[in-house]
């Protein structure tokens, strides 16, 4: 399963596994791929401890980082925390507050507070970029967005590869005229943030439109002959971020993973509910309540992590033992979940992707005539 950008970052297989848990990208890196841990809304203290960790763990394996740096939202114009949170209509909260009383949501103890919503952009995360290019990250992705000029310059001055993810082509050309070395082509299956076109058109229009630059397939992949389908498609590799959500090694939240278990590829939505931007994830009563006309819609990105966050995280304390968080309770996860039936270890699944790829390659090759 070698390709070109694999030797270059000397992997043994093509497969970058995108995940917030450290657990999960190390065991990724040490089986051959490239953990790539997600940093949006760490502080510095923290993402100290997460790497010194990694960087431990997986020895001289290389892993990468990857972080949210979209070029339009509220707040870009410099805008200070009061003057953002006097943006969120009273009406939303008002929402917000009735549904978590509809369910029987409790509140959270008196010495326990949310976690702030992520920051966005550039220059809200310059001391965090400018740390990581400080560490030995053999890769740096803007998930939303084109990397801006600095990172550019920092990741040739560093031998550190850029990433940027696509949802169409228009996109992938802008981050490739803004210099980035590597494009993921999202495919509307995936996970998260992502757009509208499907994996199996996207691909092959990105591959064309930014040629040479080596693009790697996400969205809807989670076996070996969906891998194969992707090298075929032109990509050089293959981006995974649902599939580790199941692991054994994977931090989600317990309830989460039950129902991902449970879950059917129909099972998703893509929804603005979350952080303001369309992000698939499993379909729960949080998602049906604010896809209800005759309810508020999502503000855009940051104000409505802004307005859940402390929601959320009542959800996620009490889902365990309150049916009515149970069901509001949902996480980002793409259409592949459907398959995802199982707890597995990171090595197991990675056995597996290259297992089916060798025989499905053996089988492609049984088909042509000598």
């Amino acid at each position: 399963m070698k390709t070109q950008l694999a030797e270059d970052l000397g992997l043994e297989f093509p497969i970058f596994a995108f995940t917030h848990c450290r657990d999960v990208a190390a065991a990724v890196s040490k089986a051959g791929g490239l953990g790539v841990l997600g940093i949006a809304g760490h502080s510095l203290g923290h993402l100290k401890m997460e790497l010194d960790w990694l960087e431990k763990e997986i020895g001289d394996k290389p892993y990468g980082v990857d972080l949210l740096l979209p070029t339009k939202f509220v707040g870009s114009g410099g805008e200070g925390k009061s003057q953002m949170d006097a943006m969120i209509p009273p009406e939303h909260q008002r929402f917000l507050d009735e549904l978590l009383e509809q369910h029987g949501v409790p509140a959270l103890p008196k010495d326990e507070k949310a976690r702030p919503a992520f920051s966005v952009g550039y220059e809200q995360q310059r001391d965090v970029i400018e740390y990581v290019f400080s560490r030995r990250i053999s890769l740096i992705a803007s998930a939303l967005g084109p990397p801006p000029a600095w990172m550019i310059e920092q990741g040739r001055a560093k031998g550190v590869r850029v990433a940027a993810l696509a949802g169409t082509a228009e996109h992938a050309r802008r981050h490739a005229e803004a210099g980035a070395d590597i494009v993921v082509a999202q495919g509307t299956e995936a996970g998260g943030h992502t757009g509208e076109i499907s994996t199996m058109v996207l691909v092959p229009e990105v591959v064309d439109a930014v040629a040479p630059l080596p693009v790697l397939a996400a969205g809807g992949i989670g076996n070996g002959r969906q891998v194969t389908a992707a090298l075929a498609l032109g990509a050089q590799g293959v981006w995974l971020g649902s599939l580790w959500l199941t692991t054994e090694e994977a931090e989600t939240h317990p309830v989460v993973k039950q129902k991902f278990l449970k879950a059917r590829s129909r099972d998703t939505i893509r929804s603005r509910s979350l952080t303001g931007k369309p992000a698939r994830q499993l379909r729960s009563a949080w998602t049906e309540a604010w896809n209800d006309p005759d309810n508020p819609d999502p503000l855009p990105m940051p104000l409505q992590p802004m307005l859940v966050a402390e929601a959320q995280a009542r959800i996620a304390r009490s889902a365990h033992k309150s049916p009515g968080a149970e069901q509001l309770i949902n996480y980002y996860v793409g259409q592949v979940v459907g398959s995802m039936n199982q707890v597995k270890s990171v090595r197991s699944v990675m056995e597996e992707l290259v297992t089916e790829y060798a025989d499905t390659m053996e089988r492609l090759d049984g088909l042509i005539e000598e």
